[in-house]
């Protein structure tokens, strides 16, 4: 497990709990706003949506918190027509590539709120593309191991057009490109039902190992980032170690 994975796992196990659980509502229920505002508010004919709606599942969104957004979005409130998709892409401390994903209203606060958290903390913003070539962008559908056998995960995800399937002690993670995410999501979906995450994901081809002295220096960085209230996601090519994850998820 490397970068982004890791850096989700320390940030749910640390403090101050109820005002990240706030935040990544209000990132969720903004994703769910635009999606059935670009779509449509139906999740069975919008995998967009309804890729949205299952990340809010699994933190514990309350359903009625997700039918109002969709509701909003359907009868022309709750924002969403003017938000636009931004890609920031540069480096953290130590090398480590980092990317983030944001939804936003003002393009220029964004940009500037991105670029000072950079500036701050040892980072350097760069260009588009400037990092992308590090990472693979990939649709990832996770189910629970007790939806499948292994065997009958990777037989379905064959069929679907997945490009890889891994099977843990947990779950099962289908992977495949990202033109294919509703077609397997709908064919996997109609076999073992709805799956724990749905989702686009960058992945990175290379990984920067880190100690625990350079990781604390990179995760200040995109600790700060993620919690800008455009941000949506950030992605990072760092690998820890067990024993030093451990460290800082204590």
């Amino acid at each position: 497990m490397a970068g982004h994975s890791q850096f989700k796992n320390i940030m749910h196990r640390k403090g101050a709990q109820d005002a990240r659980r706030g935040r990544q509502f209000a990132k969720l229920i903004r994703e769910i706003t635009v999606s059935a505002k670009q779509g449509l508010p139906d999740p069975a004919a919008n995998p967009r949506l309804r890729a949205a709606i299952q990340a809010a599942r699994k933190e514990n969104m309350p359903k009625d918190t997700v039918d109002r957004a969709i509701k909003k979005a359907a009868t022309g409130g709750g924002g969403g027509d003017d938000y636009i998709e931004v890609r920031y892409e540069g480096y953290a401390p130590h090398g480590v590539a980092v990317i983030v994903e944001a939804l936003t209203d003002n393009r220029n606060r964004t940009a500037s709120e991105v670029r000072a958290s950079f500036n701050k903390y040892g980072g350097a913003l760069g260009e588009t593309n400037s990092v992308s070539f590090m990472f693979d962008r990939l649709s990832v559908i996770r189910f629970p191991l007790a939806s499948a056998s292994a065997d009958d995960m990777l037989e379905a995800a064959i069929e679907a057009g997945a490009d890889n399937v891994e099977s843990t002690d947990e779950f099962h993670e289908v992977t495949g490109a990202p033109d294919s995410l509703a077609a397997m999501q709908d064919a996997l979906e109609s076999r073992f039902g709805a799956p724990d995450t749905a989702k686009f994901d960058w992945r990175p081809r290379v990984s920067v190992p880190l100690d625990e002295d350079a990781a604390t220096s990179v995760f200040k960085l995109l600790d700060v980032l993620d919690e800008l209230d455009d941000v949506q996601n950030v992605y990072a090519n760092f690998d820890l170690p067990e024993s030093v994850l451990q460290k800082l998820s204590a």
